[in-house]
């Protein structure tokens, strides 16, 4: 968080094979993404002071990443960087690592790593998604896993933590049931929810008196409430 804020990710990748899955891992973490496509466009989104993190492909169109990553630092800009490259070669990285980026992952990636070197950069700035959030009597930390209410330890199942998590990035707001199904169960809504309603209810009872602060609104989707309960 910064201010209160999602941190910010620019993400400067051509690919869309790979910008889309990424984006939407990006998302699902929590953070606000921008995408763009060419060399020009990610030095212009680099220096406009908006983001807190940018996630750079080396083979761009327009402008070379090496070149934009060069261009940032030689304008003053601290903005991380984080490479995207199939250039793995050490004089590859050091070339990389000399034009000012801040680490590298190599293609083809596993998105938890990716990730993972996401946090690291942006906690190094101190832009970082909370690990440990607590609304009311529910603390949900991150870095474990972990849920408790009041203190005691509830626990759940992947899905069902991963349904808190998303609510609880968006505590006070509706997230629709289009928007759950795609970013827990990673599929588009078709009309039924009947899983999403039975891990509603099942997730409600775990949280017992915590339970209530998560509201249906029928048709629509859920919300969870920041109140003591």
């Amino acid at each position: 968080m910064n201010g209160g804020r999602p941190a910010r990710v620019l993400v400067a990748e051509d690919d869309t094979e790979i910008s889309g899955p990424l984006v939407r891992a990006l998302q699902r973490e929590g953070y606000e993404v921008a995408l763009v496509s060419d060399g020009p466009t990610a030095l212009a989104g680099g220096m406009s002071g908006t983001a807190d993190l940018l996630v750079l492909d080396l083979g761009l169109p327009g402008m070379d990443g090496l070149d934009v990553c060069r261009a940032l630092r030689a304008r003053g800009s601290a903005l991380p960087v984080l490479v995207l490259t199939a250039r793995t070669g050490t004089g590859d990285l050091v070339v990389g690592l000399d034009a000012g980026a801040d680490d590298y992952v190599a293609k083809p990636f596993r998105l938890p790593e990716l990730l993972a070197r996401v946090r690291v950069q942006l906690r190094r700035a101190g832009t970082g998604p909370q690990d440990v959030v607590a609304v009311g009597s529910l603390v949900l930390d991150d870095r474990s896993r972990r849920v408790t209410v009041d203190g005691d330890e509830v626990v759940l199942t992947p899905k069902e933590y991963e349904l808190l998590r998303l609510l609880v990035q968006h505590v006070g707001e509706v997230v629709t049931r289009e928007v759950i199904m795609r970013e827990v169960w990673h599929t588009e809504w078709l009309g039924a929810t009947k899983t999403l309603d039975m891990h509603v209810s099942t997730l409600r009872r775990k949280l017992g008196d915590a339970g209530a602060m998560i509201t249906t609104l029928r048709g629509v989707g859920l919300r969870l409430e920041r109140r003591e309960v």
